[in-house]
């Protein structure tokens, strides 16, 4: 069926059975290259999130490649009106729907690239150790991934102790921890920003953070730190500048979701062939950042397909 961005894209929804609130699906996006080249990716997106970027996905068909954006469970096109915005109890709940969506991909293309943003690079590096050795993929390319907490230490771990003592006896219980409003309102264009999505999927204010879903964010976390294994090569962008959004400083030109110190620490212990570029002016998600910083992310990422795909 047609897709809600329009002509040249279609959804295809995929069932993935019942969880605790009933029934689950996810939603494939595809916009076709004009010549069928045998080469795809599939982009996932991160928290309080879903696919909205046309022209990232023009940069890719531009080049060749089949587009596929997976619109997770529980966010965005694949939300239901019973379901909790966003919420999951475990990060690996996610790999059926990545099978799935890799499935459909492979019946038709040799090469596939995967592209995650945010807790979707977490959620994708996580699958790609899992899978290594199969051939599945061919490259990895992680935007601004969610390797680790942007708090204080002290935060961190009171954060995380908070969510473990809740999330069996309470897993949707809302934890203090509360989105900003600065980063949705930096990027939409009825505020301080230049692009269109739907404040319905996205809020300004996000939706809660809840017990169950931080402790799966960090025992996914935690098992990153420890190391993976992936075994095809791995581009991993962030800014060049984390700031924490108050009166007086620009957050137009930095990350102020994530710390980029935490995602350059960590993308080492991703697999044995990683390579990092920061970007000076990037945002969190750094192919909505102003031109000139997606004009070095576009260049960058065009660089090492060419090297490596």
């Amino acid at each position: 069926m047609e897709d809600i961005l329009g002509e040249g894209y279609e959804a295809t929804v995929l069932p993935l059975g019942e969880d605790a609130e009933g029934e689950v699906v996810a939603t494939l996006v595809r916009r076709r290259a004009p010549e069928p080249g045998g080469r795809a990716v599939l982009y996932v997106h991160g928290f309080v999130d879903y696919f909205f970027q046309r022209h990232l996905a023009d940069f890719y068909v531009e080049r060749g490649f089949d587009f596929y954006a997976l619109d997770l469970r529980k966010y965005g096109r694949s939300l239901l009106p019973h379901q909790t915005p966003n919420f999951i109890g475990s990060l690996t709940d996610y790999f059926p729907e990545l099978d799935e969506a890799v499935r459909i991909i492979r019946e038709d293309h040799d090469v596939l690239l995967l592209n995650g943003h945010s807790t979707g690079g977490l959620i994708a590096a996580l699958w790609a150790d899992r899978v290594r050795g199969q051939g599945l993929v061919q490259g990895v390319f992680l935007n601004s991934p969610f390797f680790d907490l942007n708090e204080s230490a002290f935060m961190r771990a009171a954060g995380v102790a908070l969510a473990r003592s809740l999330s069996r006896p309470r897993p949707l219980a809302k934890l203090p921890a509360a989105l900003s409003e600065h980063y949705v309102r930096s990027i939409h264009r009825d505020h301080d920003g230049e692009w269109e999505f739907d404040l319905n999927w996205k809020p300004l204010a996000g939706f809660p953070v809840r017990a169950a879903w931080l402790a799966a964010i960090r025992r996914g976390q935690r098992k990153l730190h420890a190391g993976l294994a992936i075994d095809v090569p791995l581009l991993v962008m962030a800014s060049a500048t984390t700031v924490k959004p108050k009166a007086g400083v620009d957050i137009t030109g930095a990350d102020i979701v994530l710390d980029v110190e935490h995602i350059a620490r960590w993308s080492s212990g991703l697999g044995p062939h990683v390579t990092i570029v920061r970007i000076d002016g990037g945002m969190h998600d750094l192919v909505l950042s102003a031109k000139p910083a997606r004009d070095r992310v576009f260049i960058e990422l065009a660089r090492w397909i060419r090297a490596y795909l």
